[in-house]
Parts: structure tokens; sequence; C-alpha cells
């Protein structure tokens, strides 16, 4: 294939880069700073250096335009709400002692006060703090931190162009704020807020500013007319203002629908459309609007959540076919690169000839720079990055290690049958409760305890050989029978052995089934300074032995109440990896199902009573458009029973979802049939309690009363008062006592509190029964 250079030169640009930096200083930064080894000043000093690392690598990969406002602290939700003044009435205060601290406090909460709501970002891993909005709302504009971090990149002579999350989309994620009257809408706050981006945009352009980027993601979702109208409105206001620089309105993750005839109307000098995740439909229906005469393109071409290389060839044959659509047409990737890992380069335990297949967020950049020399100045300009280009990709389909004839045979031969249990929930329920004999509002836990410093150094011990395996599962072995020793003492009902051999609820799994990849280095943010290295889906997928057998069977032989086996369901296994690109995903979620069968009925088979299959990804996965979703929760509640459909009656099957709006998804939830489900309610104040009621949930649920996610410790009052909203939405004998999620990231001192605090409130409950 060979193309003729564009009319006008194609610009490389990108929209957001991870903010870690290469070894993760940012989050030694913060972690410092929170626990007072770091002053306030090193810390800024750290992320300014990081910022401008990152800018620098940037242009000199030939990025013509840095994006500037993406690095945040912990969240650039939070960053918006702290720009347009939507300060929670509980942290004023704080804010105003402390602009650093308030910040936090926002994200974590204080031992007195409560953090904002924490969910998922659309259908990614990453989690955004929840506008909290009401009728009372008052913005004011704060454009310091934006106009700031552009002048640091102006002053590195760097073409710059601030990236903000849009009005629209702002009020989309937001809810109304905790006692403001059911039923407020928070968009109808937009002609209050619009004024306030004005001044924003009126700041950054006086600092300098060219371009702004206006992200609506929201827009790619299912709309309705009156949101449409909203959005004409909005940037109606925004395109006839005289003071602002030119608008760049961006979209991710889907096909625009509706909303692009909107915005290839608006006054607006630009869009930024995806044309990975739906090319086609983003395609069609741009040219069924007339294009964008007169109005700059930038096309997201390089996938911004995946790390397979990219197809050079076809996003130039796409890249050809928008030239006739805009006046000028350049090139991006997808999304945010915040979701993908920095540097594939990197990964030395990985073979140099899979890593020719895979494109971190450095690789990515290197991509969209080709495809824009190739837009501009013809396709002979790069051929050889082309030639190599095409060897990679055809390494990559004839390698052995993406095929396994026997996964295909075993997934095949799949009946109906075999993703049911032989029994209905209505009937095995009185063998569960018989077999063990639980009090009324059992309490749990939702799997892990606190990695304490000891655990992460015998890891790190026996990667570098300090020790050998025995001495490293002599220092799981300590750790088991003091997790389960603190259960027993605290009173908990059903234990669990605290997943100290575990270094991630996925890669865990992973690092022990055919057709995973496992990173050293590939870390991507989940939330604040929570980050993750999801492993690579790469081939076919088997068990070859027992994952969790062996732990969970010991920490058993310690203790005479049930212990639950714990895994990582077939769906999160896939939301939380990189996945093929290859093949339909209802296929690998239906290998990966079959793997964690086998693991199924070896804890059964060894004694196991209660087995947990988590799910916390069910919901963050959803199709973001509605008509999409009946396909996927068909595959996706057919892969979760699959992995459980195979035990006794008497065995009982738990699963867990955290940090996700539920109410979408109850019928699904329902069509799991599973057990018991443990779901995140602290922050939501119970509302997923409500949500099973109304839908009629028959089976047993646990809504969090401990918000796992703060370092605070709830009183037991407070987690009193939690079950008994709880238990005005689900009866007693259905109603469980959890944490909202696995207890992980947080230190043993508030852990022991606040399970003793849950227990207490437990107990305080029964008694009133």
């Amino acid at each position: 294939m060979t193309t003729k250079p564009a009319a006008a030169a194609a610009r490389a640009t990108v929209y957001g880069y991870p903010r870690q930096g290469q070894n993760r200083e940012l989050k030694k930064a913060i972690e410092g700073y929170w626990k007072g080894r770091v002053t306030a000043d090193a810390l800024k000093a750290t992320a300014a250096e990081l910022r401008g690392a990152n800018w620098r690598q940037l242009a000199g990969a030939g990025v013509h335009e840095v994006p500037t406002g993406d690095f945040s602290y912990y969240d650039h939700v939070l960053d918006t709400t702290v720009m347009v003044g939507a300060i929670p009435e509980r942290h004023r205060a704080a804010v105003e002692t402390d602009a650093l601290d308030g910040y936090f406090a926002m994200a974590r909460g204080t031992q007195d006060v409560a953090p904002l709501e924490m969910t998922k970002w659309f259908d990614t891993n990453y989690h955004y703090l929840v506008p909290e909005l009401g009728p009372g709302t008052v913005f004011t504009a704060d454009s310091s931190k934006q106009v700031a971090e552009l002048k640091e990149a102006l002053a590195l002579d760097l073409s710059a162009r601030p990236v903000l999350v849009g009005p629209v989309t702002y009020l989309l994620l937001a809810k109304p704020a905790p006692g403001v009257a059911a039923g407020f809408d928070p968009l109808t706050l937009l002609d209050r807020l619009l004024p306030v981006y004005a001044e924003v945009l009126a700041d950054l352009r006086a600092a300098g500013a060219e371009w702004v980027q206006l992200d609506e993601p929201a827009l790619v979702q299912d709309r309705t007319p009156a949101e449409l109208d909203a959005t004409e409105r909005a940037y109606r206001y925004l395109g006839a203002l005289t003071d602002r620089p030119k608008l760049l309105v961006a979209s991710y993750f889907d096909r625009l629908g509706d909303a692009l005839p909107v915005l290839a109307k608006a006054p607006v000098e630009g869009l930024a459309v995806d044309f990975t995740e739906a090319a086609a439909a983003n395609l069609d229906a741009l040219a069924a609007v007339g294009g964008l005469p007169g109005k700059r393109l930038v096309a997201g071409v390089v996938n911004g959540r995946n790390i397979w290389v990219n197809d050079l060839e076809k996003s130039l044959a796409v890249l050809g076919t928008l030239l006739g659509l805009a006046d000028r047409v350049d090139v991006a990737a997808s999304c945010s690169l915040l979701h993908v890992p920095l540097d594939a380069t990197a990964e030395h335990d990985i073979a140099p000839q899979i890593v020719r297949w895979l494109a971190f967020a450095r690789q990515k950049t290197a991509e969209i720079v080709t495809l824009a020399n190739g837009l501009a100045r013809g396709t002979g300009a790069i051929a050889a990055e082309l030639s190599a280009n095409r060897a990679h990709l055809a390494s990559r389909a004839g390698s052995p290690i993406t095929l396994d004839p026997a996964v295909r045979a075993r997934t095949a031969a799949v009946t109906e049958a075999d993703a049911r249990r032989s029994q209905p929930y209505a009937e095995r329920t009185a063998a569960q409760r018989a077999h063990l004999g639980l009090p009324l509002l059992p309490t749990t836990t939702i799997g892990s305890f606190p990695q304490t410093t000891e655990v992460r150094t015998a890891r790190s011990d026996l990667r570098a050989g300090r020790i050998d395996t025995a001495g490293y599962e002599e220092r799981i072995k300590t750790e088991i029978r003091e997790v389960i020793s603190f259960q027993e003492k605290a009173g908990l009902d059903v234990l669990v052995h605290g997943e100290a051999e575990r270094n991630d609820m996925v890669q865990y799994f992973a690092e022990q089934l055919t057709g995973y990849l496992a990173t050293q280095h590939g870390w991507v943010q989940s939330y604040g300074t929570r980050y993750v290295r999801p492993p690579i889906l790469a081939g076919d997928i088997s068990r070859p032995a027992p994952m969790t057998v062996r732990w969970t069977t010991y920490a058993q032989s310690l203790t005479d109440r049930p212990v639950k086996g714990m895994l990582t369901g077939p769906v999160t296994m896939l939301a939380w990896s990189f996945v093929r690109d290859d093949q339909p995903l209802a296929d690998t979620a239906r290998q990966v199902a079959l793997a964690l069968r086998d693991e199924v009925n070896d804890l059964e088979a060894a004694g196991t009573s209660v087995i947990q299959v988590d799910e916390p990804a069910l919901r963050e996965t959803l199709p973001l458009r509605t008509a999409d979703r009946s396909a996927y929760l068909g595959w996706a509640t057919e892969a979760f029973r699959l992995t459980t459909g195979g035990v006794r009656p008497a065995t009982q099957i738990h699963t867990h979802m955290c940090y996700a709006e539920f109410g979408d998804i109850v019928e699904a939830i329902d069509d799991l049939d599973a057990d018991v489900i443990s779901l995140e309610a602290a922050r939501s104040h119970m509302q997923v309690a409500r949500e099973l009621a109304a839908h009629g949930y028959p089976r047993e649920a646990g809504p969090g009363v401990y918000d796992i996610h703060s370092p605070r410790v709830p009183s037991a009052e407070e987690a009193t008062a939690l079950l008994r909203t709880g238990l005005e939405a689900l009866p007693a004998e259905r109603l469980w006592v959890n944490p909202d999620c696995g207890l992980k990231t947080r230190g043993w001192p508030e852990t022991r509190a606040s399970l003793e605090n849950l227990v207490a409130a437990a107990r305080t409950i029964r008694g009133e029964l």
C-alpha cells in the first residue's frame, strides 16, 4: 500500500501520559508525604520533575503538541472538582487550612470526615472520585493548577495543549450530595458551571494556550435528548466566547452516535474521535454529517487501552479515508495513555521475540509519530517502519504460543448443563446452612489481609535468592497462622487465609496459567497511589496444577471455623489483564473459566466448604452502549457459572464486587447464581442493598460496612447504623456483615480496630433481633 502526502502536514499528539514515573517515583513521594517522611515542597518538586520528563520524552520522540493538566496527585476528576470550586462542605475547612492536605482528605477521608465516593472511570480499571453536587452548589474558578502546568511546559519551549474534563461529562459523572433530595439531576447546574469554565479558558489563553482540549467521554454512552440538548447549549456558549483558546472536544472508548452531529455543528475548532473501539461506526457517522469542513480532526487510531503493536497499514488506511473529511487530520492514541504501562523495553524477563509484539506508552508514542509522518510525507518515508511492523504482526499470528488444540477442543465440548448447579438456590441453601451452622448476620472479610513489610520482604528475598523456597513458605505459614488467630479472637464467623502469598489478585493466577505473560515493570494506575501490573493474555489458557489448594487447606487445618477458598473470576481475569485482540472475548472467558473450574473442584475435594470467586470487574466491563450489553452479560455470567457449576449443593459459592454502579446489572448478578454476594456499600450509604431489594434479589448478600479505601476506622456505632439501613432493604436471614473490599492496602492497627467494630456491630444487631 502507498499513500500520498497529506495536503496539510499531520501532527502527532497524545491526550495524556502515565503519571507515576519509571520507578513509581510519584507513588513513593505521595505515600512518603502521608507518612510525614517527605515534605510538601519535596513532593511538589518530584511531581514537577516527572511532568518535565514526560514532556521532554514526548517531544523528543516527535510529538508536536504535548498535553498539560493531565498530571494528578490522585485523580483528574478530583482535580476538576477543585478547579470549579465544588468542594463538599465537610471538606471546606481542611482545604482552606491546607490545600494539599484538604485535597488528600477528599480522596482518602480522615478519621472524622468521610471521603468522596470512588467508582470506575467508564469501562476501564481506573477509579475516579465522584463529584458531590446539589441545588445549593456554588462554583468558583481556580485555574492555578492548569495554568501553572501549562507555563512549565511552555518554559521548556514546547507546544502544549491543556486537557480538562469537559463540563457535560463532569456533571454527568456527578451524584447528588448527601442530604440532597432524591431525583436531583446535577446536569441542571450546567448554566451555573459554564461561566466558571469560561474563566478558566480565559486564564489559559492569557497564559499562552493556543488550544485547550475538553474531554467529553460521557457522550459515547447512550444520552437522552435532554442531555444532547445540554451538550449543544454548552458548546454554543463556550464557542461564542471571545476570550478563549481554540477548543478541541475529545471523546473516546466507543462510538459517538447521536452526539457526533451535535459536536460536528458546534462552534468549536476541532474534534478528537476514537477510531479503534468503534472505527466503522465513527467513520460512517462522520461521513454522514458531511465531515468537519474547516475544522481540525484528531484521529485516535492507536489503541490507548491495550498493549499490542498497532497494524500501521490498517491505521494508515483509516487516516487516508479521513483526509477528505476535515480541514486537517492529526494522529493520536484513542485515549489517554494513562491506561497502559510506560515502556515495554524494560521487560527483560519476556522473550525478545514476544516483546516485539508489545507497545506500551513509549512504543505507542513512536507509532503515533510514525503514522503522522506517513500521513504527512507518504508511506515511502516510513518504509522501514512498515516492514518491521509487518514482521512483528506475522510473528505473533504464526506463533505456537497463541494456539493450544487441547484447550480449544475442551472449550468446544462445553454444554449448557456444565454452567448450571445441580440444584436451584432455594433447595441448596438449606443444605449449606445445615452444613455450615452459621449465626444470624454471619461476619467475614473479603479475602486479603494487610500485606506487611515482612511479607513483601519475603517475596523480594525469594526473587533475589536471599532465601530459598522452603524459607519463604515458612514465612507465609507464619503469616497465615497470625491471620487465622486474629480472626478467631475477633469473633469472625467465616475466615480467610489472608492471601499473604499473592502479589495481586489477577497476577498471582496469571503466573500459574499457561497463555499468560507477567510483566516486571508494567505498572498502571488503578486509583491514587494504587498501581497494578496487568498480566498479558497472549495465548490459549489452561491450568497445569492446583494454584490455591495448598494454602487454603493449611489455613483450614488451623481452625474449626470455615475458611473460604479465594479465586479471581474469569471476567475479572480478563478485565484486569491486557487481553487478546485476535479472538472474541467470550472465547477467552470460556477458556479461563474452565481453568478456574478445575481449581474450584480441587478446593471442594480438599474439604473447602465455602469458595469465593471474585468478580469486581463484571460491572466495569459492561459495554458503554445499552445495545451491546445483552451479549456481553450473556457470556460473562455463563463464564462465572461455568467456573462454579460443578460443585455439590452443600458447597457455598460466594462472589464479590466493589466500586461500581450495581443498579445497571442487578439482573446479571442474579444470573450468576452465587449463593452469597458481598458488595461495596459504605461510601454509597447502602444504596446497593436498596437496589437488590427493588429487584427482588433472592439470595444472601453482604453490603459492606467498612470503607477499606480510606485509612479511617469506622466506629461500631457507625457500622451498626449502616447495618440497620441494610436491614430496611434485606431480611436478616439473608444479610452478611463484611468490609467493602479486601484489606491488602490497609495497615494492621486500623484493620484490627475496624474488624473488631464490625463484629461488635453484628452482635449488637443480633441482640436486637
